[in-house]
């Protein structure tokens, strides 16, 4: 049985450097050593929140996204910005900051590599159980404009099935958590090891 096949990069340049984002080009050894070019859009990885109420309801949020140039129902989430800074102490302060809420006890639901062919973005979301309000801070651009909404999860679901709901870590984390919730899985603890969390990104900045 033949060994599978290593893709080793033989080069790569640094197309576009951006505040949230980097393009490089890679050329990569292919079956037959031919050379192909691949862009990589690298991404500093984010977290995303589902704060699960007592009651079984779920808070989300209603905010703009320029690129497709219209508010969008999500969960809370951040980008791992903050050079060195655990996964779980970001999904705390995003939490805090997008909705107001603190949270007792915390869970992974699901993690996510949204777009494999291009970029190396992964998105981890966390259950957030044993919530307390709190003062929300002011917000600044998109985010001085977002509403906080609560729902049953059940409708929050049924939302995702109709496609009133597209973000895809608030599909995955509902439908995550509507399988917990029904006893057909169990969130991962929350230091589990994330394998697919980005580095190139951060690298350039730390």
């Amino acid at each position: 049985m033949s060994q599978p096949h290593e893709f080793v990069v033989c080069g790569s340049d640094t197309l576009y450097v951006g505040k949230i984002l980097a393009l490089r080009m890679d050329q990569v050894v292919m079956p037959g050593e031919r050379e192909a070019k691949r862009e990589v859009v690298e991404h500093p990885g984010s977290v995303v929140i589902l704060p699960l109420h007592d009651d079984g309801s779920v808070t989300m949020i209603d905010q703009y996204r320029h690129p497709l140039g219209r508010r969008l129902r999500e969960l809370p989430a951040g980008l791992l910005d903050a050079p060195g800074e655990d996964p779980l102490a970001t999904a705390q302060r995003e939490l805090l900051e997008e909705v107001g809420y603190t949270a007792r006890d915390w869970s992974v639901l699901v993690d996510l590599v949204p777009s494999p062919g291009f970029s190396d973005e992964s998105q981890r979301v966390f259950l957030a159980r044993g919530l307390s309000e709190v003062d929300r801070p002011p917000g600044i651009d998109e985010e001085a404009d977002l509403k906080a909404v609560r729902l049953l999860l059940g409708d929050a679901v049924r939302q995702v099935l109709s496609g009133e709901i597209v973000n895809g870590p608030a599909v995955a984390g509902l439908l995550a958590a509507s399988a917990v919730l029904a006893g057909i899985s169990q969130p991962r603890p929350a230091d589990s090891p994330w394998p697919n969390r980005p580095t190139h990104f951060a690298a350039r900045h730390g």
